[in-house]
């Protein structure tokens, strides 16, 4: 196998989650770089080069010093079992769950990969790659969401990555952000985006923020723990066509100071969404919605509703 012409640096770095620049330094300082060759004469990882890239991350990832632990993985005889490893490896796997329907596995191993070993730029790069190929709702419930829930399960069951949730929330918001609405978005009138008060979780607005720009849907995003009387002060300014405010813990989805939100002419669509809401005791003029895809079809139907 070592004679076939192997992988270039961009697939090598997909398939580890690491930045190709990454494996550029490690290649000119460690030495741990390709070794084959394709025909046209480019150099070319073979299957040993990618066994001692990946015995080097899980050395990196269990704390070894990356001289170490290039030091170690070229010393590793070529052929020899790879020591068990999950999505991050040495040991801090992120737990993932069966793959949904029209997700890649491999990508969110990837997107894993490069949030346990705190490689911002590759998931920068990871997360680009997936909003521009599939869109911000694919992207959001088929990569982000698997990894963001297995690192809160590894939290749960540890106490750790609160570090990784930070980092990965940081970047995301950040590529989220460079997804903008149109110069001339179809709703003259705002959509509001907000979290309940207290609720500090505002990631999931910023990612429906992104999702409804893609369709030329601009909205006012007022983030984390809005006091009810701020919502109703944005409600009285802007007259929205309709307004979400989410709630992801129990803590804070009491749903009893919705009644004093004010309404406005035409009549705001009022949605809720998170799993944090006290479903029995929701107003019956507001509509709960559970998936980014159902929050943005009510958004925009409530832009056309005469």
């Amino acid at each position: 196998m070592d004679r076939e012409p192997g992988l270039g640096v961009g697939a090598v770095a997909r398939r580890l989650g690491v930045a190709a620049a990454t494996l550029r330094t490690w290649d000119r300082r460690y030495g741990i770089g390709p070794s084959g060759r394709s025909p046209g004469g480019h150099r070319r990882y073979t299957p040993t080069d990618l066994a001692r890239l990946e015995a080097m991350q899980r050395s990196i990832i269990a704390g070894a010093p990356p001289a170490e632990a290039a030091r170690a993985a070229l010393d590793e005889p070529p052929g020899a079992p790879p020591s068990p490893r999950g999505h991050g490896a040495g040991g801090n796997r992120i737990p993932l769950g069966e793959p949904s329907a029209g997700s890649d596995p491999a990508e969110v191993r990837g997107l894993a990969r490069a949030a346990m070993a705190m490689d911002a730029p590759a998931v920068a790069q990871a997360v680009r790659t997936a909003i521009a190929r599939a869109g911000v709702v694919e992207a959001w419930d088929g990569l982000i969401v698997p990894v963001l829930t297995g690192i809160g399960r590894k939290h749960a069951a540890s106490g750790d990555c609160v570090e990784v949730e930070h980092l990965l929330s940081t970047v995301l918001l950040g590529c989220l952000a460079e997804v903008a609405p149109p110069a001339e978005p179809s709703n003259p009138r705002p959509v509001l985006l907000a979290c309940a008060p207290e609720e500090q979780h505002s990631l999931p607005v910023h990612a429906l923020a992104a999702a409804l720009a893609e369709t030329g849907v601009a909205a006012v995003l007022l983030g984390a723990r809005v006091p009810a009387s701020a919502l109703a002060a944005a409600i009285r300014r802007t007259g929205p066509n309709a307004v979400l405010v989410w709630s992801q813990t129990a803590r804070t989805g009491d749903p009893g100071w919705l009644d004093g939100l004010p309404g406005s002419r035409p009549a705001v669509r009022l949605l809720l969404g998170g799993p944090g809401w006290d479903r029995d005791r929701i107003p019956s003029t507001t509509r709960l919605v559970t998936a980014l895809p159902e929050a943005v079809t009510e958004i925009r139907s409530a832009l056309t509703r005469p």
